[in-house]
């Protein structure tokens, strides 16, 4: 049943918040099965739990903040949008990437800069931060600039 109003201009916000809530679930059963240590776990993701539940908790705050502003109900431009979205999924998933790949995480004892894919993983990460600081500021921003503009009825 699909409900075609100025509202739903911003479905792709409550699409999104809605997979990297399922990605928070996955993460917290992860986060379990690491700790009762179950081997292909392990060997999956051999950094850090903390890492893993670093990743789980951002999903879960980024998920808020999109559903924050979805329930505001302010018509939000696509790129705006898109840069919420995917922002908090490349976000969150720098502490996965840390939990995945040791090396590329510097709280890690096999950290090392140099390691190969260690430049694309910083463009990655950059990238992530300008797209989710984009997304959310420009948002607030849009958000902001709504209450104070004057409604006519």
């Amino acid at each position: 049943m699909q409900n075609k109003t100025d509202n739903n201009v911003n479905i792709v916000m409550l699409r999104g918040a809605c997979l990297w809530i399922l990605m928070a679930l996955v993460l917290a059963w992860c986060i379990v099965g690491l700790y009762n240590q179950l081997g292909f776990l392990q060997e999956l993701i051999p950094g850090s739990p903390k890492r893993v539940l670093q990743a789980h908790l951002d999903f879960l705050i980024m998920t808020a903040l999109i559903l924050g502003y979805y329930a505001v109900k302010v018509p939000l431009p696509w790129h705006v949008r898109w840069a919420m979205v995917v922002g908090a999924f490349t976000n969150s998933s720098l502490f996965l990437m840390y939990a995945l790949f040791p090396v590329l995480d510097p709280l890690h004892d096999v950290f090392n800069p140099a390691v190969t894919g260690a430049g694309v993983f910083n463009i990655y990460l950059y990238t992530s931060l300008l797209m989710t600081s984009y997304g959310f500021g420009k948002g607030a921003v849009i958000i902001l600039k709504s209450t104070f503009t004057e409604k006519t009825e």
